[in-house]
Formats: C-alpha cells, structure tokens, sequence
C-alpha cells in the first residue's frame, strides 16, 4: 500500500538516468495508477519488456517507432499507444521526445528501486 499524497511537484520530481539516453521521471502515483514522463535522447532504445500492467503511452514531444506485439508503428506528438497486461512492447526514438506513461496499477518496482538510490 502507498501513503497517499494529493499533491506531486514537477520541479521537485527527480529525472532519473536509466543510461542510454533515457531519463524517467516519477509525476504521480497510487496504488492502482501510476503516471510517468520518459525523456529519450534520438536512437535511445526502450527495449522490448513485458510487465503486469496496463499501460497508455502519450507522445509529449518527438517521433518514436513502437513495437507492440510485434506490429511497429511510427508515433508524434499528440499520438498514443495502449498495451495490455504481459504484451512484448518497446520502442525506438527516432526525433529526441518525452513520453507521458499511464500505469494501473501502480509499477512499485519503480518506487522500490528510487527507493534503493536514495
């Protein structure tokens, strides 16, 4: 269970390095839903991964070509992407960009491991 928090600061979210030209950044989040910014550098790779949860991706900024299943498809600003629970997913940033990301539920590996660098 998470402590609830109403209130999430952009400036005083840490932008994690993940390495390779991906920086991740933490908005918001509960138990059931979690909303993530992803900054990619151009050629930062999101290798294919699959995961628990429900994810909607919003293209903030930039060009990226997702492989969702195996279907690849070339996403701008303003595009989205949906994936199921357990579906291979990845994508290619090909016009450096942030990415808005969408959880439920919450990804508490993602705190677990912000938890572990402080």
């Amino acid at each position: 269970m998470v402590d609830i928090k109403n209130y999430f600061l952009h400036e005083e979210a840490e932008l994690e390095d993940l390495g390779h030209g991906i920086k991740r950044k933490i908005l918001a989040y509960h138990d059931n839903l979690m909303v993530v910014e992803v900054h990619f550098e151009k050629d930062a790779v999101g290798t294919l991964h699959t995961h628990p949860h429900e994810q909607i991706t919003y293209i903030l900024e930039g060009e990226f070509e997702f492989n969702i299943n195996g279907h690849k498809k070339i996403l701008r600003k303003g595009d989205s992407t949906f994936k199921e629970p357990d579906i291979m997913h990845g994508a290619v940033c090909l016009k450096k960009g942030k990415l808005l990301d969408i959880f439920t539920p919450c990804r508490q590996d993602f705190i677990n491991k912000k938890e572990e660098q402080e």
